[in-house]
């Protein structure tokens, strides 16, 4: 038979302290002199004989004996307005993202009487899970004498947004050897100190990834590290401004880096990435759809080093739609001169399970009234074999420009004979013409 479990008054109580860096505390000095007690600022004064060299220091300094220069700094270091003292939390204060919660727990005995056999238990209960952090149920505390106090500290690293609560209990028994339970709560709130605002954008062969970071917090944030972690299938570069630095200059900067500090209440940063597909084009391994890109790692320490990481949400980029025929061109001569035939260097790859063609290559119908600047030079369809699955097959063109400075090769187009349709168009590339 199980005893009974009594919930009247208590020997025991819990307190909690967050255990977290000290803060300073700005003291603006009291800007009083000690005369200050006899006489007013306006009244003159007759000072004896042991009191003349001191009143002399006193109006060295304040030749009037006046308010008006009582604020002036005697020494440089006023100005910070710091006593040299440091400030313990008084309240669990702001709790942050990303953060690790860290309190000191003391459960005092205030009674007259000796506590027996005491089970304590932490846990944090958030709107999703509860987590235990402290537990005594299998080595319960022997006891707790009058007017004592058992202490533990416990870590919990916060993953989670919204309303904590830290649950302190104890299973006890009093000086009556009466069984009670203690339950105690301690709640609090998690905020974002962070806001991560992405933008893909993709250029010319490569992605670039836009990152901004908005600090929400009150006290300015030292970021250790921002790096993206890109997926398998990508590498990624950090590009920052070109500072032309010599090459001593350049490996000093890579041990000390300058530090990357983001001003509280609202201070922005922004970092720039290149991305670029670790896959060969040609690779049957791309699949429809695969366009994640990676995510951020973010650390970063507040004013007196607090350490804080967050971890974003898998960053996409444009869906990947898969062709079946896909072509590419490979090479372009540097120097194109009007008037004098040039080849365009072509790659054909037939990214499906099974064999297709033949093909057709030719320039599709100019769709304004304006006559092309570069058209093909002889033949005008291009009849290529069939290409086995997963295979490719490379092509020359041979084209023509009529105009002069920065044109476009546009309009090549791929076309399958035996499905009868067109199956992948070339993005136009653009060239320079020179003249004779």
């Amino acid at each position: 038979m199980s005893a009974s479990v009594s919930s009247g008054p208590h020997s025991l109580a819990f307190r909690v302290m967050r255990l977290c860096r000290p803060s300073f505390q700005p003291d603006p000095p009291l800007r009083l002199h000690h005369l200050d007690l006899i006489a007013g600022e306006d009244l003159p004064l007759h000072v004896t004989s042991d009191e003349e060299e001191e009143s002399q220091v006193a109006s060295s300094r304040d030749p009037d004996f006046s308010f008006r220069s009582r604020f002036h700094l005697q020494n440089p270091i006023d100005a910070m307005a710091l006593s040299g003292l440091l400030i313990l939390p008084q309240a669990f204060g702001a709790i942050y993202l990303g953060e690790t919660f860290c309190s000191y727990i003391s459960i005092n005995n205030s009674s007259n009487y000796e506590a027996r056999d005491i089970v304590i238990k932490a846990e944090i209960q958030t709107e999703r899970q509860r987590l235990l952090l402290f537990d005594t149920s299998n080595s319960p505390v022997e006891s707790i004498r009058a007017g004592g106090r058992y202490d533990f500290i416990i870590e919990h690293d916060v993953k989670e947004l919204g309303p904590h609560t830290l649950v302190c209990s104890a299973l006890y028994n009093d000086g009556d050897s009466e069984r009670k339970y203690l339950p105690q709560f301690f709640k609090f709130v998690v905020a974002n100190p962070l806001s991560v605002r992405t933008k893909v954008r993709s250029a010319k062969g490569s992605t670039f990834l836009e990152t901004c970071i908005e600090n929400h917090t009150k006290s300015n944030l030292l970021m250790d590290q921002v790096e993206f972690e890109p997926a398998p299938n990508w590498t990624s570069i950090m590009l920052t401004a070109d500072e032309n630095l010599s090459e001593t200059d350049s490996k000093a900067r890579k041990v000390f880096r300058p530090p990357v500090i983001i001003k509280a209440g609202g201070g922005i940063r922004n970092f720039l990435y290149q991305l670029r597909s670790s896959l060969n084009e040609s690779s049957p391994m791309k699949v429809e759809g695969s366009n994640v890109l990676g995510k951020l790692q973010i650390t970063w320490r507040t004013n007196l080093g607090e350490p804080g990481r967050l971890q974003t949400q898998q960053i996409l980029g444009s869906p990947i739609v898969q062709k079946n025929i896909h072509s590419r061109v490979v090479e372009v001569p540097s120097v194109i001169i009007m008037h004098v035939p040039f080849s365009v260097h072509l790659s054909l790859t037939n990214q499906t399970d099974r064999k297709r063609g033949p093909f057709e290559v030719h320039l599709s119908e100019n769709e304004s009234n304006e006559d092309r600047a570069v058209m093909v030079n002889g033949i005008q369809t291009l009849v290529l074999p069939p290409v086995e699955a997963f295979g490719s097959t490379k092509l020359s063109l041979n084209m023509v420009a009529t105009k002069l400075g920065v044109q476009k090769i546009s309009g090549i187009t791929v076309f399958d004979v035996q499905e009868k349709n067109i199956c992948d168009s070339l993005p136009d590339v653009e060239i320079f013409v020179h003249s004779d």
